[in-house]
């Protein structure tokens, strides 16, 4: 077997907000009792954590560089299942508080997709099941 990818983990500026966030607006249970430096979702298929950006050196041993603004490094995607349902969602979300990126479109994969970002800049896809 090779390997496979057990954890996402974001390094975060300020841990609250973004438990908040995941927590509220994109609706990822937690049970975390507010003291960092690190926050793990409750969350199928693959673990999600968070961990304090000002902790981090301190971790590695050395000072890491982050992207500024809209994070183009990266996305985490999420599937909403059938192609109404990113409407629903990007709607929802926005309205919650997440910043829009694009709005929902059909793409020439055959799939709706949608994006948003986090409070720190991370672009988040909401995408549909692929149609035939």
């Amino acid at each position: 077997m090779g390997s496979r990818f057990d954890m996402i983990g974001l390094f975060v500026e300020d841990l609250l907000r973004m438990v908040d966030f995941y927590r509220n607006v994109m609706d990822i249970d937690i049970d975390w009792d507010g003291k960092g430096p690190y926050a793990e979702f409750k969350h199928e298929g693959i673990r999600f954590a968070m961990y304090e950006r000002s902790k981090l050196p301190d971790l590695l041993g050395t000072q890491p560089s982050f992207p500024m603004g809209l994070n183009g490094s990266f996305e985490l995607a999420i599937n909403v299942g059938d192609p109404e349902k990113v409407d629903e969602a990007f709607e929802r979300m926005v309205k919650a508080g997440a910043r829009p990126i694009y709005p929902p479109r059909n793409e020439p994969w055959k799939m709706r997709s949608a994006m948003i970002a986090d409070p720190e800049g991370n672009l988040i896809e909401i995408g549909s099941d692929f149609w035939e």
